[in-house]
């Protein structure tokens, strides 16, 4: 009833009435996903009625209205089919103000429209098949991409930026073809980290390194919705740039880089928030060259060196222990470089282990990205070998009990799914150098097996990787500890008794014969199969 009585208006009423009844279905349809095939006609007839409606020259309000109920519909793949067609897409493409050659956006009033329209562009480019290729035919990448440069600077109109970018996704998403004109022609690679620097305010203070407000205020939730999006369409625009990237565009990898640096260390308006802007930022990060990583860390400033200084120069000069352990305590200083960059994608790492689930899709991406990292970049592998496997001391344990990352790691190494048991102890190696002695001291040679059976490493050795040479200093602890730790399960065993000790001469001399005898037995089958040989 509800299709009948808008599609009756919309064909005969003003604009007025129109606009009320479509108003009335919105707001009873906004949370419908899910349509019954008994009004299939009826929502196809809608859509068409609309469509005309938005030829004619209606209010604003009405226009709001009509692509309202157009975006509800939309989500019914069926009642797209006869209505997708390139006239109805040039109409959505003149709303959004992709056809405007003008190179201003002006007209406050006109904003929602343009919202409207590129959320029902969206949702008709995602679901028809016929939408995508009319997408190619009408250019729409290179609209959107102009659309985006008009709004680049302009913080007020960020929902438009929004759905742009998410409509950029989703065609990057389907069409491979795109992603390259996006890529070459369209210049998306800085456009796009533009928008990121935009979303995030960055101020830079080197080439490299933008200004970081650890007291400032969190990211808007506007600011946060358009920074995803366009790490969405990033990932798409940069899929494969690792494998294949031409050296001139080495400097606009480090600027993207230096941009994702500085997203990783601001928050979002919640938690949920923060760790879905973080989870984006490491799947670009994994696109990056691994030799373009290196600006994820950066030299400590004149103030944080000077800083650090006086903490020092604050103890007396007799407490050497104590001022390393001063420097030691601040864990996001490593070799005089700044690692909070690091220090975060490791406290992401540890939270995507503690959920406990979807470790394939919500882990390995961070895992796999520490470990090239590790892999390439010395101070950054150093930094997390202190982190995450600290000089032994108490290895009383087994190396997969506990609550330590390590102790999560090694536990990952026996995990059921393959690939996050080959990641997981894939970057657990590299922190050792790739050296098979080193691995087996800290999880055991019982989790390290699947590992080194895979590398042809069972009777040790190392990778094929080269590394410094500078030797790990093992702790008194560990050292007193190493004659009576299993090698199997990597922790410290009690000496077992030995059973002679308790026994009386007699029954020593009882199991001295029964050990002659065996051993009398094994040497007369070996002469007997001997026999047999020559014989044959």
């Amino acid at each position: 009833m509800d299709e009948e009585r808008a599609l009756y208006i919309v064909r005969a009423g003003e604009a007025g009435a129109i606009e009320r009844v479509l108003r009335d279905y919105s707001d009873k349809h906004r949370a419908t996903f899910k349509f019954e095939s008994t009004d299939e006609d009826k929502r196809k007839k809608l859509c068409e009625g609309i469509f005309k409606v938005l030829l004619k020259d209606i209010p604003t309000t009405c226009q709001v209205s009509c692509l309202e109920v157009l975006r509800i519909l939309s989500r019914d793949k069926k009642v797209l089919v006869p209505v997708t067609t390139k006239e109805n897409m040039q109409i959505l493409l003149r709303l959004a103000k992709l056809n405007e050659s003008d190179d201003s956006l002006e007209k406050v009033s006109e904003f929602p429209v343009i919202v409207e329209s590129l959320k029902c562009l969206c949702n008709i480019v995602f679901n028809s098949q016929m939408a995508q290729q009319l997408s190619l035919e009408l250019n729409l990448a290179a609209k959107l991409c102009n659309l985006l440069r008009k709004c680049k600077d302009r913080k007020f109109i960020s929902d438009i930026k929004c759905f742009d970018l998410r409509l950029l996704f989703v065609l990057s998403l389907l069409h491979t073809d795109i992603r390259s004109q996006l890529r070459y022609e369209l210049q998306g690679l800085p456009l796009l980290t533009q928008i990121l620097e935009s979303a995030f305010s960055i101020k830079w203070t080197d080439e490299y390194e933008s200004a970081i407000d650890h007291n400032g205020p969190p990211l808007s939730p506007q600011e946060t919705d358009c920074a995803i999006e366009a790490l969405k369409a990033l990932f798409n625009v940069t899929v494969d740039s690792w494998k294949v990237h031409k050296e001139s565009e080495s400097h606009q990898f480090r600027v993207m880089a230096a941009v994702l640096r500085h997203c990783l260390l601001i928050v979002g308006p919640t938690e949920d928030k923060t760790e879905e802007l973080h989870s984006n930022a490491v799947n670009l990060l994994s696109n990056v060259p691994v030799s373009c990583l290196d600006v994820l860390i950066c030299p400590l400033t004149h103030e944080e060196t000077a800083q650090e200084a006086t903490t020092l120069d604050e103890l007396p000069s007799d407490k050497t222990a104590e001022k390393e352990t001063v420097l030691k305590s601040n864990t996001m200083v490593y070799n005089g470089m700044n690692m909070e960059a690091i220090h975060v994608l490791l406290n992401f790492m540890e939270k995507r282990i503690d959920k406990g689930s979807s470790y394939r899709e919500g882990l390995t991406p961070v895992l796999s990205l520490l470990t090239e990292c590790s892999r390439a970049h010395r101070n950054i592998r150093k930094f997390l070998k202190d982190q995450v496997l600290p000089p032994l001391r108490d290895v009383t344990n087994r190396p997969e009990v506990g609550s330590t990352v390590r102790n999560k790691l090694v536990r990952l190494m026996t995990h059921v799914d393959l690939g996050v048991k080959q990641i997981a102890a894939e970057f657990l190696f590299v922190l050792c150098k790739e050296r098979v002695d080193s691995l087996l001291k800290y999880t055991g040679y019982g989790n390290a097996a699947g590992l080194l059976a895979a590398r042809g490493l069972l009777a040790g050795g190392r990778g094929d990787n080269w590394y410094s040479e500078d030797e790990d200093t093992d702790t008194e602890e560990y050292k007193n500890a190493k004659p009576n730790i299993n090698l199997i399960t990597g922790h410290l065993e009690e000496p077992m008794p030995n059973p002679i000790d308790e026994m009386t001469e007699e029954q020593k001399e009882y199991e001295a014969m029964k050990l002659v005898n065996m051993l009398d037995k094994l040497s007369r089958r070996a002469d007997v199969k001997d026999l047999h040989q020559d014989g044959g």
